[in-house]
């Protein structure tokens, strides 16, 4: 069995330009492994911490004094790995060390055992029953609002939600709605200022009504031209405009029982086939309604909600808040924690959408991820590198897929 021979910890930024952390692994086969953790600008409150207190510095701090030690001679297996990391970092929420330097050390060490064992990481992570034929629709965000995007509408993300069981197909699909509808933006008005928010999507002066007019529109005709299943989904993002119980747009305030019967309705209205975190963080019963107005015919996604907690996902499955849970790593800290809550989801029968950061990396390993989890779909943003990187690795995977 191999041991850990070397770990390192450098800094490094992100697609927004924030300091984050890149890991390295060494084994003592000398294969090596090394990951970057991405970072949230929208964060659920029940995410782990990224980094202690005082930022990246005491990260590197920490390593040094706390995880390195403790990391040198285990055991090259990810679950005695992301234990160690657990135990040296002493808290529930990962303030002391980070959640982005655990991310990066967990994922570094799994790319290491790939490496060492002469497969693909998806491989080496792959639930039961997974074989790697069946790939996730692609969630691409097209056009942004709310915390991503100051300046456009309030709803954060306008999605197109492409689907084929080749992923050459819908990522191209999901491609060609973003590209429609920024020549729509500029037919609209040719003399703006277009430009594109932290995860690729167009950011324009428009209504929520307005964006999801254009989204639909040329989900319409891609499908159209293409033959691929897209339609508009979208991420609300609701907590970022949730105060003293209300949901506040620009247009309107709504009480829950409102923000129920609108959502409902912008399903109808527009064929929506996704919809995520449509409420505050702790409403719970109000997913529920949603997934019993809507649940057959849109799948209700939970993120803020569940923040890729077990725990919580346990009290959104006992309530049938929704029907799929977004994964994000870094959101718990570690692959184990991840998988474990990916379990819980597989077991139940709901199913899952593994998700990037606002502040991405350009590495392709969150495209194994998804692939080894099952994942109904893969979020991962559309233009940019750091998107690109996932997609073209999805790509690679279709490829190397068994016919």
């Amino acid at each position: 069995m191999s041991r850990l021979a070397g770990v390192d910890l450098q800094p490094i930024f992100d697609s927004r330009g924030q300091a984050t952390v890149e890991a390295t692994v060494l084994l003592s086969s000398g294969a090596r492994g090394t990951a970057g953790a991405p970072s949230g600008a929208s964060t659920g409150r029940h995410e782990v911490r990224p980094f202690p207190a005082d930022g990246v510095p005491g990260a590197l701090r920490a390593f040094r004094e706390r995880v390195r030690p403790k990391l040198l001679g285990t055991e090259a297996q990810i679950a005695a790995v992301d234990a160690a990391l657990r135990t040296a970092d002493g808290t529930s929420d990962f303030s002391g060390i980070g959640g982005n330097p655990a991310t990066a050390l967990s994922v570094a060490t799994a790319l290491a055992l790939a490496e060492e064992g002469g497969r693909p990481l998806w491989r080496l992570l792959a639930r039961p029953g997974v074989d790697g034929t069946a790939f996730p629709a692609i969630v691409g965000n097209c056009l942004n609002g709310g915390r991503h995007a100051i300046g456009g509408p309030d709803i954060q993300e306008f999605l197109a939600i492409a689907r084929d069981p080749r992923p050459e197909r819908s990522i191209g699909a999901a491609l060609q709605v973003h590209a429609r509808i920024g020549a729509a933006l500029r037919a609209r008005s040719p003399e703006a200022a277009l430009g594109r928010g932290d995860e690729g999507g167009w950011v324009a002066r428009l209504t929520n009504v307005e964006a999801f007019e254009l989204l639909r529109e040329a989900c319409d005709r891609v499908r159209d031209e293409r033959k691929v299943d897209v339609r508009p989904g979208v991420d609300l993002a609701a907590a970022e405009f949730f105060r003293d119980g209300r949901y506040r747009y620009r247009e309107q305030t709504l009480d829950s029982d409102g923000q129920v019967a609108f959502v409902a309705g912008l399903v109808d209205r527009f064929g929506l086939a996704y919809v995520e975190d449509p409420f505050d963080q702790e409403a719970f019963d109000a997913h529920a309604e949603l997934q019993r107005a809507v649940g057959s015919r849109a799948l209700v996604v939970g993120d803020d909600l569940y923040t890729t907690r077990a725990d919580r996902f346990r009290r959104g499955i006992e309530r049938k808040s929704t029907g799929a849970i977004l994964i994000k790593v870094n959101q718990v800290g570690t692959l184990t924690e991840t998988f474990g809550t990916v379990d819980l989801a597989r077991t139940s029968r709901l199913a899952t959408v593994t998700s990037h950061r606002s502040g991405e990396l350009p590495e392709g390993w969150l495209a194994h991820v998804a692939l080894a989890s099952g994942a109904w779909g893969l979020k991962c943003g559309l233009l940019g590198g750091e998107r690109v990187a996932k997609l073209n690795e999805l790509l690679r995977l279709g490829r190397a897929a068994p016919p």
